[in-house]
Order: C-alpha cells, then sequence, then structure tokens
C-alpha cells in the first residue's frame, strides 16, 4: 500500500484524493462546472496540508488521463506532472473510462457476464466510450462514437450492458434494449481512482512526468466565432 494523491479533472467535477494504506485520508470536490483552474490547487495544497498533519510522505501522484474535457485533462495532468517532479514521485496516469467502471462495480451487484459500457458526453450524440469486463478486460477499445438506436445491440444480444458516466443519459433517450440499464449516478471522482491507483503502483505502472499527454481520442478542434453583421 501507498500514500497517493488523487486528481480527477476530466469532466465538469473537480476532485482531489488523498488517499494511504487503500483508505481515503481527505478529499474535496466541486460539481459546479469548469472551475478547475481555480479550485485545483487550492484542493491539492488542502490535502498536502493533511498529509503533513498526519506524517504521510506522498509515494506517488495519480491523475485521470482521459478521455474527457480538453481543459480540465490539460489542467489536471499540468498539476500533477508539477507535483511528482517536485515530489520526486512516480507519476500514474488513470484512464477515465475504466474509473467509471470501476465505480459502477462498487456501486452495485452484477452477474459476472456483465459488460460495462463507460460514456462521456461530447457534442451532440457523440460520446466517448469504451466496453469492460468485470476484470477492466476490453470488449471495444476507447472511441468516439456517435450513438443511434443500434449502438452496442451486437454486445446486448449476448450480455447485460450497463452504461454509466454523464453520457448515459444522452445514451437513454437513443438506445432502447430489454439487456441495457443505466447508470446516470456514476460520475468521475478522484475518491473512486484508488483501486486503479494501487493497483498501478503495486505493479510499478507508471507513466513519464515529462512527455506524457492526455487521452484525447479526438484532435481538438478550435472554433472561430462568426462575425456579427452590422
Amino acid at each position: 500500500m501507498a500514500n497517493i494523491l488523487n486528481i480527477e479533472t476530466s469532466t465538469v467535477v473537480c476532485s482531489v484524493a488523498l488517499s494511504s494504506e487503500g483508505q481515503v485520508v481527505d478529499h474535496y470536490e466541486n460539481y459546479d462546472g469548469l472551475n478547475h483552474a481555480t479550485l485545483l490547487s487550492k484542493y491539492v495544497k488542502q490535502a498536502l496540508d493533511t498529509a503533513s498533519r498526519k506524517q504521510l510522505d506522498i509515494d506517488a501522484i495519480s491523475v485521470s488521463i482521459g478521455p474527457g474535457s480538453y481543459t480540465g485533462l490539460r489542467i489536471g495532468l499540468s498539476q500533477a506532472k508539477g507535483l511528482a517532479f517536485g515530489l520526486g514521485v512516480p507519476l500514474i496516469g488513470v484512464n477515465t473510462l475504466q474509473l467509471l467502471a470501476v465505480s459502477a462495480m462498487f456501486k452495485e451487484f452484477f452477474d459476472d457476464d456483465t459488460i460495462f459500457v463507460p460514456m462521456i458526453d461530447a457534442r451532440r450524440m457523440e460520446v466517448y466510450t469504451a466496453a469492460y469486463t468485470s476484470a477492466l478486460e476490453a470488449v471495444l477499445e476507447p472511441q468516439p462514437m456517435i450513438l443511434d438506436c443500434d449502438s452496442f445491440s451486437h454486445l446486448a444480444d449476448n450480455h447485460n450492458l450497463v452504461i454509466m458516466g454523464n453520457g448515459a443519459q444522452k445514451a437513454s433517450t437513443i438506445i432502447n434494449h430489454p439487456r441495457v440499464h443505466f447508470m446516470t449516478d456514476v460520475t468521475a471522482v478522484a475518491v473512486d481512482m484508488l483501486a486503479l491507483s494501487e493497483k498501478a503502483y503495486r505493479e510499478r505502472s507508471f507513466i513519464d512526468v515529462a512527455y506524457s499527454t492526455p487521452l484525447y481520442l479526438k484532435e481538438f478542434q478550435a472554433t472561430v466565432p462568426k462575425k456579427k453583421v452590422l
């Protein structure tokens, strides 16, 4: 077990959790929107102050690397890199889709053959998604997808599917299959990163502090505001 500072900024939620020996020691969350640039440094300082008071030496920094919000991911990874470099500790990258799947697994009991389908909302009918077994084996690799009524039907014909994340609500208005279930209350937050962070730490599965980049899945496309017609 280790003392790990976990950072999650992939969606509108900004959250930080300090874990020690597999338990949450301190955590902070904000659900009010994309305030990451303002709140993240404050949350990190408060968590580090807690670690200092409890005489806990940080062994690693863990950060969600996406997919998700371009801005949120950049802010989170930049902060995590700075902390890892400054403290001289390794950096762990947590796939946000796997994080959502694990969060759902911890909430309820599911049959072993259930397929977990995390979804992160993108523009219009698009989501970032994947599909995992209960052992986190990828049935469908992370990818952007435009949803339609037949999405995942090839999996749902043979398995129970659970769709979770902030894209689940959108999916529930499009996908109608008796073996597809939706968990719209599952959100990517730092307190749920512990299992994946601890596993990565045990396996020494770290990412490069200098050169690692977010898992965007799609190239960022900036839009130019339309000129006003006088």
